[in-house]
């Protein structure tokens, strides 16, 4: 497991490891409270973004938002029943809007619905967020481990038919734009969430000026 930083200063070089030893109870306690996401999680179905944010909120006290609940709160529908009824621009016109103003208002840890990475606007955002000093981190997973976290259920509308091509497909498209909004890569093959958000948090801890403790 490997957890990597491009394009943001502070942070352990492409490749390196990162000790999570420690690393979570320090930052939790001691980063000043900031007016945007202190982190922002972003990959693929089954790359564990919403249950990593909860992990990292309950070892923070951090709050916790997921963009795919904004949307369907926005909508009073499920995800798969606004693709079904209104169809997949309407989802993602309600997603840039729930992105958008998470980004604007939110304080805690921020998970992004997978295909939310793929507007334009959104990469804009997200450019304007890290160069101003937030991370956004890629989970990054392989189809061998994604595939028993998804269950590639109907829940899933972009996998409905045959999921496990439709995942590759998905993945193939949109992993370059992951990597390029990325400023932390995390690959999540064989970890539990709780390894996952301490190497996270370990990584942010190391890019505060002069540490937290």
């Amino acid at each position: 497991m490997s957890v990597s930083a491009s394009r943001r200063p502070g942070l352990s070089p492409r490749g390196t490891d990162v000790s999570a030893a420690g690393g979570a109870s320090r930052y939790s306690r001691s980063v000043v409270q900031t007016s945007s996401p202190r982190v922002v999680l972003a990959g693929p179905p089954g790359s564990g973004k919403s249950t990593v944010a909860a992990e990292i909120g309950a070892v923070t006290g951090w709050s916790v938002r997921d963009t795919d609940a904004d949307v369907e709160v926005l909508a009073g529908k499920s995800v798969s029943d606004i693709f079904v009824e209104d169809g997949e621009d309407t989802f993602r016109a309600l997603e840039r809007r729930a992105v958008a103003t998470a980004l604007a208002e939110h304080e805690g840890v921020l998970a992004l619905g997978g295909g939310a990475v793929l507007a334009e606007d959104t990469q804009s955002l997200l450019a304007r967020y890290v160069a101003d000093g937030g991370t956004v981190v890629f989970l990054d997973v392989s189809l061998a481990h994604a595939a028993p976290r998804v269950g590639f259920n109907t829940a899933r509308p972009l996998l409905v038919g045959n999921p496990r091509a439709q995942w590759q497909a998905l993945m193939s498209a949109r992993r370059p734009v992951y990597e390029k909004v990325g400023s932390l890569h995390v690959l999540t093959d064989d970890l539990a969430p709780a390894d996952v958000a301490a190497q996270i948090l370990a990584a942010l801890d190391a890019a505060q000026p002069g540490g937290t403790r």
